[in-house]
């Protein structure tokens, strides 16, 4: 389908292209073919067909400074000639496709065939009437109009699975249209700057326009294609598009292209759009895969995007997780990676359907036995042919009872629950500022046994402000009085403050009445341009004498360089450069400073030294940030070799030095007390120095004084990590992060090794789960390694945010702990769900199981266990999966990977509440027509009416699951299990609502339910006993459950299952896990058969011409997994994540890679 809209909506523009290519001075085709070449060839191109850049700007009536004037009418014009900057999406499943989906469930086929059968044969009359002697069990009251009913049963049947399907549908429907949702949210999250009608507005992306001018920065993802304009240092990383991971330079005279899709790792600049939508270069491979790819390419990008600067020491990165990474991606979509709990649910749910197949079989078989030895070996009766149909309708009504047995036994409620649960939190963790993008990322995040988050933005305000300064040899402990310094470094001050910062950054005034000023832009820079503004000085008149085109030359701030220059050209064409950064850095690089009279003096290392000493790390101990700003100045002639940077930045003028203060946000201690007494450790990883760092660690509670901690620099880290070769060994990582709280001057690098070193490490019985935080551009390998990224909304960049799975929309660490609190309770809804659950089972299977044997019927009918399925499955799990969080849940430890699912305390619930059920149920079935003085139901003739009787039975049965549905609200052995109860209306709903047709099946019911209407005492009695249940659970909860040694928890992970990396794989689930523990020659043989299966594979892809790309990466992915399977096979090789940490030791997975 995607591939006929994408090619209607080519054909429509072509036609729109025909008709108005003559109001802009170039078709889309041209742009398209333009954009397809690359470096010089294009600069030649321009040359030739259009002169220059400015000359495309003109003909596509947009200015390179003003921009577009921004009409509605010329941007409406623009996207019919142009096209729009979105592509089409996949059209969604439609309701009826997710129906046929549901009806493929194995045992709703085997029932819809049973209820055909009999419905055909309740059809079927035989000639002559003489079946009454047929079967002795037929002699009961059998009237003519009991005889027409016989179709009910079988009706009713197919009716309840129509009403199961549907109900699956909708679950599955509504999950889709959340997911879209959600979609179309991240999207119009983001946001790009473009230049109309010469003021800097921020707009959705769908909106940009062919002509735009768009402003590009440090971290963005190109949201379309363009030719660049005018910028500074513009670095690009274009591995999504080309696979190559060298950062691409971008100059106006060398190579102009800057295509949609790609990352800015460095610099800044303008480019004019030039093709958007289905024709930028994203858009056409979009295209060629039909737009299902497009899910698959964003994640595809995401997988591949790899941070340039530290691609050596990222490689291990692309060959444990690069392929295989694509390939999840690429089953994301169908398929996503198995989150612990599915892992653990999926076990648990094939272990008892199994149980229930085993009890279904022997049901069937020992009805059919009993009723033939009764009829033909007891009573002699002959095989008559006039009375097969007879026969042959028990035998369906047995085999529909074990069917039945097999529905109630298998709990197909557990996904839908797992479904509700995650898709509930997800949209209230909304509420909570916290966007998931992975809906198993919230359950994983209730597990986190770590979070190593940044410190600027993320535990503090991000609103930065200059406490202290020291000019002209004198340390202001606020901010100085502008009277008391001198006037020539007040000039070179405000200048260097002014004009070497990004003129994106900005003061604004409070949008409210004595609201602080608005910081846009950079914190820092705003923190400086603040201090400009204290000192009753303005940076504007600055600016606009040195407007942006004219600095000569701008080294931007990077994670290497750790300071930001400017060089611009003085009146007398001299060179000036004002450069600021980190102080230490920046200090190490002056040899003069200013004096009191404005006059450089020099500024020798042992000055230096003294001046850390008095100035820097006092300011560094009050936990300020501190910056130096100073300037240098060159002659004109000759003049300097500017990519020499190395000699340019040095020998600076040290104008001042300027403490920055970043308050700890008002939330963050509580918010560090709550995970730290939930069993989580808070680690803070900043590029800032140690002091700030500590200072600030301190302050936010991650460490208190006196405690046995470790505080390292990034350098420091490093040193102790690697061995005499450089390399990074597990063991000495495994000294170090336990102790570990801060982590300051640290790399994007140190980072990512800390994050997989934590993931990776075995010290501890309990598999780390790590969470990250994030924002910039170079937290992408971290933030991806991580079990959980979070990536900040505001402060983030793109880049961040397409590689995390949470967003935080307003940068807080309290929404973490929102999100911690969240995953516990996802994986608490889903236990108490399986407690409720698997009682109704037990008992479910044992009374038709026992019932049948003992009585040849089930004192349940199927359609009366269809009913209970439908409210223990899909309303229970609706009522239970919504419960709100409490903060109890942050009370305890976290549960960890290989914890079982159902605990002994719930273990405990289960078979106690089943005896208490079981007991009831039996005593009515045997001695219940006694009790009540009614006619017994046992032994009743095939097409009896129903009795009183058994109504009884299957009505004190729902009442017990009712009651025990408020039971199963706690799981941890509390006494009031309605606590809390109202704060849940979904709940109170489902279960009044179930009990209100719970009469109306009873009393109305009739036939097709099996039920005859009860009196008042009767219905009286049935609440009574499912009273009972609550009074029962308290009786429970008073057992301790350390005397119950023999009750076996289920549902848990061992260690062998968890693969290296846990990344099972889809080929490597094909392998089931006893298989695993085979000799290596059957897997030399999997590796064989994989290897067909991948030929065959790309085999086809070649002749539907879908992404060959897919199937490749799959290839390699395949190799890597089978190199998995074969570490499983020999203890004595390094596990896979061990063999990949260092670079030098690239197994043949990565040469896949090719």
């Amino acid at each position: 389908m995607g591939d006929m809209t994408n090619s209607d909506f080519y054909s429509k523009n072509q036609r729109n292209e025909s008709s108005h290519g003559g109001e802009f001075g170039c078709t889309m085709e041209e742009l398209r073919s333009l954009m397809e070449l690359r470096g010089t060839e294009a600069v030649v191109k321009i040359k030739e067909t259009y002169g220059d850049t400015e000359a495309i700007c003109r003909r596509l009536k947009t200015s390179p400074i003003e921009g577009l004037p921004g009409t509605a009418s010329d941007l409406e014009k623009r996207k019919q000639i142009f096209g729009q900057n979105f592509i089409p999406p996949k059209k969604p499943k439609t309701f009826l496709q997710l129906v046929w989906e549901a009806l493929q469930d194995v045992t709703l086929i085997i029932l819809e065939i049973a209820a055909i059968i009999s419905l055909g044969l309740s059809f079927y009359h035989p000639p002559g009437e003489s079946s009454e002697g047929c079967a002795a069990a037929q002699a009961g009251a059998e009237d003519e109009g009991e005889a027409e009913a016989g179709w009910i049963e079988g009706a009713a049947i197919l009716l309840s699975v129509i009403c199961v399907v549907l109900v699956t549908a909708f679950n599955d429907w509504s999950k889709e249209k959340q997911f879209r949702g959600l979609q179309s949210r991240i999207e119009q999250e983001q946001k790009f700057t473009v230049v109309r009608a010469n003021q800097v507005v921020q707009i959705p992306v769908a909106e940009i326009v062919v002509g735009d001018i768009a402003q590009i920065k440090y971290g963005d993802l190109l949201p379309a294609d363009g030719l660049f304009i005018q910028g500074n240092d513009l670095k690009i990383d274009e591995s999504s598009l080309t696979g190559e991971s060298d950062q691409v330079r971008k100059s106006v005279d060398k190579d102009p292209m800057l295509l949609s899709g790609t990352h800015v790792m460095e610099g800044s600049g303008r480019m004019v759009v030039t093709a958007v939508g289905v024709n930028s270069q994203t858009g056409i491979i979009f295209t060629l895969l039909g737009a299902g790819g497009e899910e698959e390419e964003k994640k595809d990008k995401k997988a591949k995007q790899q941070d340039g600067a530290a691609a050596m020491e990222m490689q291990p990165l692309k060959s444990a997780e690069g392929g295989d990474a694509d390939d999840k991606k690429k089953a994301n979509m169908h398929k996503k990676e198995k989150s612990v709990l599915q892992g653990k649910l999926t076990k648990l749910a094939v272990q008892i359907g199994k149980a229930g197949l085993v009890m279904s079989a022997i049901t069937v078989i020992i009805l059919v036995l009993y009723f033939t030895v009764d009829t033909f070996v007891v009573n002699k009766k002959p095989w008559l042919p006039e009375c097969t149909p007879v026969y042959v309708q028990y035998f369906v009504k047995f085999f529909i009872i074990g069917v039945t047995v097999l529905v109630v036994a298998v709990p197909e409620g557990l996904p839908l629950a797992v479904t509700i649960s995650l898709a509930y939190s997800v949209k209230k963790m909304m509420k909570d500022n916290n966007l998931v993008r992975h809906l198993d990322a919230c359950e994983t995040m209730g597990n986190a046994t770590a979070i190593c988050s940044d410190k600027t933005g993320t535990l503090t305000t991000n609103r930065m402000t200059v406490v202290q300064a020291y000019i002209g040899d004198v340390h202001y402990k606020e901010v100085p009085d502008p009277s008391s310094i001198n006037a020539k470094t007040m000039e070179l001050l405000v200048n260097a403050i002014a004009i070497n910062s990004a003129y994106t950054t900005k003061i604004l005034p409070p949008e409210k009445e004595g609201a602080l000023p608005r910081q846009v832009g950079n914190k820092t820079e705003c923190g400086l341009l603040g201090f400009v503004l204290d000192l009753k000085q303005d940076y504007e008149p600055v600016r606009s004498q040195m407007p942006e085109e004219k600095l000569y030359k701008v080294y931007t701030f990077n994670s290497v360089r750790k300071s930001m220059s400017t060089v611009i050209k003085l009146p007398d064409e001299s060179f000036r450069m004002y450069s600021k950064g980190a102080s230490e850095i920046v200090l190490k690089k002056c040899c003069k400073i200013l004096d009191g009279s404005g006059e450089p003096r020099v500024f020798r290392p042992r000055d230096r030294d003294e001046m850390v000493k008095k100035v820097i790390e006092p300011m560094a101990c009050d936990g300020l940030r501190t910056i130096c700003v100073a300037y240098r100045d060159f002659p004109s002639n000759p003049e300097p070799d500017w990519d020499n940077e190395n000699d340019i930045l040095n020998e600076l003028t040290c104008i001042c030095v300027v403490g920055i203060e970043d308050p700890v946000r008002p939330e963050v201690p509580e918010a560090i007390r709550k995970c730290q007494r939930a069993g989580i450790t808070v680690r803070m990883v900043t590029g800032d120095n140690i002091n700030t760092a500590r200072a600030i660690a301190i302050k936010c509670g991650i460490i208190h004084p006196g405690e046995d901690f470790l505080c390292l620099e990034g350098k420091e880290f490093n040193r102790r990590i690697r061995n005499e070769k450089g390399e990074i060994e597990q063991e000495r990582i495994d000294k170090i992060w336990p102790k570990l709280r801060v982590l300051a001057r640290s790399s994007p690098t140190d980072k990512h090794t800390l994050v997989k070193g934590i993931i990776d490490s075995t010290h501890t019985e309990q598999r780390q789960v790590v969470a990250v935080t994030g924002d910039g551009t170079n937290d992408g390998p971290a933030l991806k390694k991580a079990d959980v990224g979070f990536a900040m909304g505001i402060a983030g960049t793109d880049v961040a945010k397409e590689a995390s799975d949470i967003i935080l929309t307003d940068d807080n660490f309290s929404s973490i702990v929102k999100a911690v609190m969240w995953g516990r309770n996802v994986y608490d809804s889903i236990s108490k769900f399986l407690q409720f659950q698997l009682t109704v089972n037990v008992v479910a299977v044992i009374v038709a199981f026992t019932g049948a044997c003992i009585t040849q019927d089930s004192p349940l009918k199927a359609v009366q266990m269809l009913w209970v399925n439908l409210i223990m499955d899909t309303f229970a799990s609706l009522a239970l999966a919504t419960e709100p969080p409490t903060e109890s849940l942050l009370l305890r430890k976290p549960y960890g990977r290989n914890k079982p699912l159902i605990s002994r305390t719930m273990m405990k619930n289960i078979l106690g509440h089943a005896v208490y059920q079981l007991t009831l149920i039996f005593t009515l079935l045997f001695v219940g027509e006694k009790m009540f003085q009614i006619d017994s139901g046992r032994n009743a003739p095939l097409h009896s009416p129903p009795s009183e009787h058994y109504t009884i039975i299957f009505n004190t049965f729902v009442m017990m699951q009712l009651f025990n549905e408020i039971n199963a609200r706690k799981i941890h052995g509390e006494r009031n299990v309605f606590d809390g109860i109202f704060r849940n209306p979904i709940f109170c709903t489902i279960v009044l609502g179930t009990f209100a047709i719970q009469i109306v099946i009873v009393q109305f019911g009739g036939k097709p339910f099996s039920c005859a209407p009860l009196q008042l005492d009767q219905w009286l009695w049935c609440i009574f006993i499912g009273l009972g249940e609550l009074v029962w659970g308290q009786v429970i909860a008073t057992i301790p459950t350390s005397r119950l040694k023999f009750l076996k928890e289920a549902g848990r992970l061992t260690q062998k299952e968890e693969i290296p990396e846990e990344e099972l794989n889809e080929d490597v689930e094909e392998i089931d896990h006893a298989e695993r523990e085979l000799r290596r020659g059957q897997i030399l043989w999997f590796r064989g058969l994989n290897r067909i299966q991948t030929q065959i594979e790309v085999v086809n892809t070649f002749k539907s011409g879908a992404s060959f790309q897919g199937a490749l990466r799959r290839q390699s992915s395949v190799t890597s997994q089978s190199q998995d399977v074969a570490n499983l096979s020999s203890p004595s090789r390094v596990s896979l994540s061990n063999a990949l940490s260092s670079p030098t030791s690239l197994p043949p997975a990565a040469a896949g890679q090719g």
